[in-house]
């Protein structure tokens, strides 16, 4: 249903370096930039804006499509190693559906994010 989205963050420099290092196992990357924002995607395609603000909203829920679980678990290595907090270690979440593989990291601005793969496991 989006196609982009976009929201306040406290520090751009901060959120550009836990985003990009979290978000990279995903495929995610760098697509524009801004002089006080940026515009992370896939295929250099901006899905998620970030940009400087002294308003920051409320804590979001971002949940980000993995093609695989082992991909979830990449992304959930990658944005504790960028300084995110754990808010649920990767595993399978059945109460929303028996594939549902999900990771949560806090990140920088108290934004839950979320790698999730709907897939079986892979063989």
């Amino acid at each position: 249903m989006f196609d982009h989205i976009g929201f306040g963050v406290s520090d751009i420099n901060q959120s550009r370096e836990f985003f990009l290092q979290a978000l990279s196992p995903l495929g995610v990357g760098l697509a524009m930039e801004g002089p006080n924002s940026i515009g992370l995607g896939k295929q250099g395609k901006p899905s998620l804006w970030l940009y400087a603000s002294s308003a920051v909203a409320a804590p979001l829920h971002i949940a980000i499509a993995a093609a695989t679980r082992a991909e979830v678990d990449a992304f959930y290595q990658a944005a504790i190693a960028a300084g995110g907090r754990d808010n649920g270690a990767p595993g399978l979440r059945p109460h929303y559906h028996p594939n549902y593989y999900a990771a949560f990291v806090f990140g920088p601005d108290g934004h839950n994010v979320e790698a999730v793969c709907h897939r079986p496991q892979e063989e």
